[in-house]
């Protein structure tokens, strides 16, 4: 992807945990690699990949998926290219987490349900799968009981609530542990309940 970038943070001597923050459209890896300091992340290698001008794919993550080729693909490769990192400093899948908020959040659960494994843990704050419907198709692997948390509000104006529980029905039936909750009228944004939420259920 031209002018993608992958930006590391945290514990970057001896690290045995990572996690990949994937930023929103219009947001920056410095964005969201921000969060960490509200995350028990503190002996962590931050990982932040960076969209070329800000935005990972053109349209909605609802519109159908060749509308959004290549950059979603380029997006995806990205992320792999992230856990390679994570794996390249020994650090094993299962101690490599994904977040992601918004246009992140849906890349978060798309990576990691094509290549549906045991992480650390997922979150996806306001996000869902990728496509004008689920493919079940293009999904394979088992996550073997790998936390999920995926909050949303409802209504959202990007993510439609109905997307998230679609979601949270896929990763279960590939062996996830999802927490899904769904805040009334909680605009487009990651609140204190949601950290508080990872940090005791997904980074505990």
């Amino acid at each position: 992807m031209s002018n993608s970038k992958i930006y590391q943070g945290g514990n970057l001597e001896n690290p045995s945990k990572a996690l990949i923050m994937i930023h929103g459209r219009g947001g920056s890896a410095q964005d969201i690699m921000g969060l960490s300091q509200y995350l028990q992340v503190d002996d962590f290698l931050l990982i932040g990949p960076e969209a070329s001008q800000n935005t990972w794919y053109p349209h909605s993550f609802m519109a159908e998926i060749g509308s959004n080729q290549p950059k979603l693909d380029e997006a995806l490769a990205l992320i792999a290219e992230a856990v390679e990192l994570a794996k390249g400093k020994g650090i094993a899948e299962d101690h490599i987490y994904l977040l992601g908020f918004s246009q992140g959040a849906c890349l978060t659960l798309e990576y990691a349900t094509r290549n549906a494994t045991r992480y650390g843990g997922l979150i996806a704050f306001t996000g869902g799968l990728i496509g004008d419907q689920i493919y079940p198709e293009h999904y394979q692997g088992d996550f073997s009981g790998t936390p999920v948390f995926i909050g949303t509000s409802d209504p959202d104006f990007h993510v439609p609530v109905q997307r998230v529980q679609e979601s949270t029905k896929q990763l279960t039936s590939m062996g996830a542990d999802v927490i899904e909750k769904i805040y009334p009228g909680m605009g487009h944004t990651i609140t204190q309940d949601e950290i508080e939420i990872v940090n005791e259920k997904i980074f505990k």
